[in-house]
C-alpha cells in the first residue's frame, strides 16, 4: 500500500495479523510532528511492514533511526515521479484548455491547495491563510480548487461571500489529476499544505510556497523550490511575491539538480523487489 491514510493503516494491520506479506510505498517520510494524523499513520505502518520502500536517501536514513533492519528498507525513488513524467504531456494541454475557459494567462497566476486538518479545522489560521491570499490577488489572479471541507470552512468561518466577490479569486470545484497537473504546470507559484502537490511542484519546477509549519519532503526545501510559511500572514504574502518574482532562476536552477525524488523508475523497482523477495517475506 501507498501513502499515509487510514486505509493504509487498516490494510497494514489486517495484514500483519492475517500473516499476509504487507509493503509499504512512500516509507520514512517524517514531519517529526506527532498532531499530525499522517506522522502517526506512517510511523505506525512502517514499525510493522515487512518491506519499506523508501523514496529518498533521507527516508531510508529516518527509517534507519528508528530501528528498522536494514534489509527491509529499499530506496526506490518516489512513483509520484512516474506518474508526473508520464502523464505531463496531456497535463499541459489540459492546464491550457482550463486557463482558456477560466481567461487567465499562463505563469500569471497562483495556484492553490488547502485542505489539511491543522490549517482547516483551526479558525485563526484558516482566516489568516485566506486573508493572505485575498491581499495576494492585487498581485495576481489566485485559483483554488476547493476540497469539500475547504469549502465548509469558508462558510463557517464567514469568509465565503468575501472570496467569491473578490475579483482575482476563482474557486473552482476538485478538478481530476490531469487538470489539476496542468494548472501547476502553468502556475507562477504554487502555495499548498499537500504532501503530493510539494512533490509535484518540485518535479516540474513550479515554485512552491507551503502553508505548514514543517514538511515530510525536506529535499524540496533544500533545493529551494519550497519554502515554509505556515499560516502566518505576513510571511505567506511576502515569500509568495519573492517566488513569483523569482521564477525563471527557480526553473533554471532545478532543471540543473539530479531529482533526488526519484528517476522515474520507481515503479518497477518495486515491482523486481517484490519478485526478487516474494520467497523471503
Amino acid at each position: 500500500a501507498e501513502g499515509d491514510t487510514n486505509t493504509v493503516v487498516a490494510t497494514a494491520l489486517t495484514a500483519t495479523k492475517l500473516n499476509i506479506p504487507f509493503a509499504h510505498v512512500e516509507a520514512g517520510l517524517r514531519s517529526y510532528d506527532m498532531t499530525m494524523p499522517e506522522e502517526i499513520n506512517r510511523k505506525m505502518v512502517d514499525a510493522i511492514s515487512d518491506i519499506c520502500f523508501a523514496p529518498t536517501e533521507l527516508a531510508a536514513i529516518n527509517l534507519a533511526h528508528e530501528g528498522i533492519e536494514y534489509d527491509r528498507i529499499y530506496i526506490t525513488g518516489n512513483t509520484i515521479v512516474d506518474i508526473v513524467l508520464k502523464y505531463k504531456d496531456k497535463a499541459h494541454k489540459e492546464g491550457l484548455k482550463f486557463l482558456a475557459e477560466l481567461e487567465i494567462e499562463s505563469k500569471n497566476y497562483f495556484l492553490v491547495t488547502v485542505h489539511r486538518q491543522e490549517n482547516t479545522e483551526n479558525k485563526k489560521r484558516f482566516i489568516s491563510i485566506f486573508k493572505a491570499l485575498l491581499k495576494l490577488t492585487e498581485h495576481y489572479p489566485v485559483i483554488l480548487p476547493a476540497h469539500p471541507r475547504t469549502m465548509s470552512k469558508l462558510k463557517q468561518y464567514g469568509l465565503y461571500d468575501k472570496v467569491i466577490n473578490t475579483k482575482n479569486f476563482i474557486l473552482t470545484k476538485p478538478l481530476g489529476y490531469l487538470r489539476f497537473l496542468g494548472l501547476l504546470m502553468h502556475a507562477r507559484t504554487v502555495l499548498t499544505d499537500s504532501g503530493g502537490v510539494q512533490e509535484e511542484a518540485f518535479i516540474l519546477g513550479i515554485p512552491t510556497v507551503t502553508l505548514r509549519y514543517n514538511t515530510e519532503r525536506p529535499e524540496t526545501v533544500l533545493y529551494g523550490v519550497n519554502t515554509l510559511a505556515g499560516a502566518d500572514y505576513n510571511k505567506i504574502i511576502k515569500l509568495a511575491l519573492i517566488k513569483a518574482e523569482n521564477y525563471y532562476e527557480i526553473r533554471k536552477r532545478v532543471k540543473k539538480v539530479e531529482n533526488p525524488l526519484g528517476d522515474a523508475k520507481a515503479g518497477f523497482k518495486i515491482a523486481r523487489t517484490i519478485l526478487e523477495n516474494k520467497e523471503n517475506i
